[in-house]
């Protein structure tokens, strides 16, 4: 069971508060690539991510979703947005230390997908 904070005091969340808290985060990560950007942004902490870098290696993503997602992503805090000055200019992206909370949850969903992958591959021989 999950636990909440009210005016300071830590209690059991009902079951209607979980159900809202799943359906927060499922609105806030939800859809096939926030959480993938994120894990990207996260592996790629030394390097310059900027637009058209995250495009070329976020197979898949069309420049109009990563610019949605992207866009997204900064307004929940989970990303930041640097506009460098350079000609042309550039714009940089990172995970932010809130982003990184979510790490986690990817993390356990890399998992869980191998193992799935293990579990298919072994039911179909």
């Amino acid at each position: 069971m999950a636990t909440i904070t009210i005016n300071g005091k830590t209690q059991e969340a009902s079951c209607g508060q979980e159900l809202l808290a799943m359906r927060d985060s499922l609105e806030i990560l939800g859809g096939k690539w926030k959480l993938m950007i994120l894990r990207y942004l996260n592996n790629r902490t030394d390097e310059k991510n900027t637009f058209k870098k995250i495009e070329r290696e976020v197979e898949g993503i069309s420049a109009k979703m990563l610019s949605k997602e992207l866009r997204d992503l900064e307004l929940n805090l989970l990303i930041s947005r640097s506009i460098m000055d350079t000609r042309p200019i550039t714009v940089e992206y990172a995970i932010t230390n809130y982003g990184q909370s979510v790490l986690p949850v990817t993390e356990t969903l890399v998992q869980w997908g191998l193992n799935h992958r293990e579990e298919i591959r072994k039911k179909t021989l």
